[in-house]
């Protein structure tokens, strides 16, 4: 049985891998990463002081090209109590193996594998709906559209969604119908054809432009390099038919909040405009597929973000951790 080893992030971070089976290019796997919060002193205990969120579990899934290395963003939960866990993905990150393609899949409910695999090693059992500790789900980009479709179809399962810049439709909307049945057809006769590389790498020089030396983060450029991994057909139509099936509206139960940039830029060329807007996604779009999510959605946009708003320059991350502490805040009181 696999155990918890310390993670690559170092401190108080942990690593558990968990095994998947298998597919055509071998064994498969996922990564559990854990920060837990720090035990109050003796005094706090018999007093009967508790933190807000001593009886949360989050569970956070990166986006696309990417893995999890915001320890920021972990202790913002475990400082309020809660139990602090990200997964990296089959053939992502921690998870990717050699002669894998990166990041491949050819339908996203495969992902509930990873995700089942994770809750039970978070000690919620197989029947997650019965743990007594309330459930987070916290996604960016890919893994906002991932956790958002899994939540529509385990209704009664997350207490809240919080989404960071979701991937929820393409970023020309109008075309996915025209899309939708080309990709469809490649999918199926060359899954694993690889389209045009269209990053320049503007999105990784912006995140650099405005890295804040008070607030450092250290990232792996192997699982996450400056140019996105290798787009294939099957993952390609994978993706557009989760779009398509947000465009067509889910049913989350639980409260959603989504954080986004107040506008998006396009990164044709280089140009300072990239370090105060979302280079990656049409936010416009995004914010307003949001609504289609469940009955309680809530949009919070924010001027001068990136794509990840927890990355973007030192006044727009801090006001999207302001943000998301208010939102933290109304829900565990209306809980």
């Amino acid at each position: 049985m696999a155990e918890w080893i310390p993670d690559v992030l170092g401190d108080e971070f942990e690593q558990l891998t968990l095994e998947l089976g298998e597919d055509d290019e071998g064994p498969l796997f996922a990564t559990l990463v854990r920060a837990l919060p720090r035990e109050l002193p003796w005094w706090h205990r018999v007093s009967g002081r508790r933190l807000p969120l001593d009886d949360v579990d989050v569970l956070y899934v990166h986006g696309w090209s990417d893995y999890f290395f915001q320890k920021r963003l972990a202790r913002f939960w475990t400082s309020r109590g809660a139990r602090f866990f990200a997964l990296d993905l089959r053939k992502y990150g921690r998870s990717l193996r050699d002669g894998q393609t990166p990041g491949y899949i050819t339908d996203l409910v495969a992902y509930d594998d990873d995700i089942a695999a994770a809750l039970h090693a978070m000690g919620r059992g197989s029947e997650v709906t019965a743990s007594p500790r309330s459930l987070v789900l916290l996604g960016h980009s890919t893994g906002g559209l991932i956790l958002s479709l899994w939540a529509s179809r385990h209704p009664e399962t997350a207490d809240a969604v919080i989404l960071n810049s979701p991937w929820l439709e393409f970023q020309v909307a109008s075309a996915r119908p025209l899309i939708a049945p080309m990709a469809e057809l490649q999918a199926r006769w060359a899954p694993r054809e690889v389209a045009p590389q269209v990053d320049l790498g503007f999105y990784t020089r912006a995140q650099q432009e405005v890295a804040d030396p008070e607030d450092p983060v250290e990232v792996n450029l192997l699982w996450r390099p400056a140019q996105t991994m290798a787009v294939h057909a099957g993952w390609f139509h994978a993706i557009l038919s989760g779009h398509a099936q947000v465009s067509a509206g889910l049913s989350i139960d639980a409260a959603v909040c989504v954080l986004l940039s107040a506008r998006s830029a396009t990164p044709t060329r280089w140009s300072e405009d990239l370090t105060r807007a979302d280079s990656v996604l049409v936010v416009d779009d995004i914010a307003r597929a949001a609504l289609k999510l469940g009955p309680s959605v809530t949009v919070e946009r924010i001027d001068g973000a990136l794509h990840d708003v927890f990355l973007s320059r030192h006044e727009a991350r801090e006001e999207a951790y302001r943000r998301l502490d208010r939102w933290v805040r109304g829900w565990t009181a209306a809980r």
